[in-house]
């Protein structure tokens, strides 16, 4: 699994729509000690949890290699989704325990997989709240749904 490393990483996670659905922006902050790098991007037509999933997909894909990591999010559909309801979906063939099928299924795959790969610890933060990580890539969410509106 994840190999050990000096400094604690830490990844901020934040998605948001102009309309649900709507033109939608990502963005996540990997930090590690000083070093920030900052990933964000977004489409024409998106949902809020769609782009919240996204943000989460994208930092971890960014990884170079296995590492522990954190990951705070404002988003409890993502949280307790691949903190809980994942095994369930999986176990349903990817329904819900009302037999319908799972939303955003190919997102939550994309998700489980780099977990497996990754050593993840899921934290909820509330948004709005002056967690720094999480205001800065709330704005940058933002702005990149903003930049997909005025596009289109």
């Amino acid at each position: 699994m994840a190999k050990s490393q000096k400094q604690p990483i830490a990844i901020h996670t934040d998605g948001a729509c102009i309309g649900n659905p709507g033109p939608g922006g990502w963005a996540a902050q990997i930090s590690q000690g000083k070093r920030v790098k900052v990933f964000k991007g977004g489409q024409a037509e998106a949902t809020n949890n769609q782009m919240e999933l996204l943000a989460a997909i994208k930092a971890l894909e960014a990884l170079k290699r296995p590492l522990a990591v954190t990951v705070f999010t404002d988003s409890e559909y993502v949280q307790k989704g691949i903190s809980g309801w994942i095994e369930n979906w999986k176990a349903n063939g990817w329904r819900t325990s009302g037999r319908k099928p799972v939303k955003n299924v190919e997102l939550w795959k994309r998700l489980d997989s780099l977990c497996q790969i990754h050593d993840v610890a899921w934290r909820w933060v509330k948004g709005h709240a002056g967690n720094k990580g999480n205001e800065r890539v709330d704005k940058l969410a933002y702005l990149e749904a903003k930049r997909f509106m005025e596009a289109a």
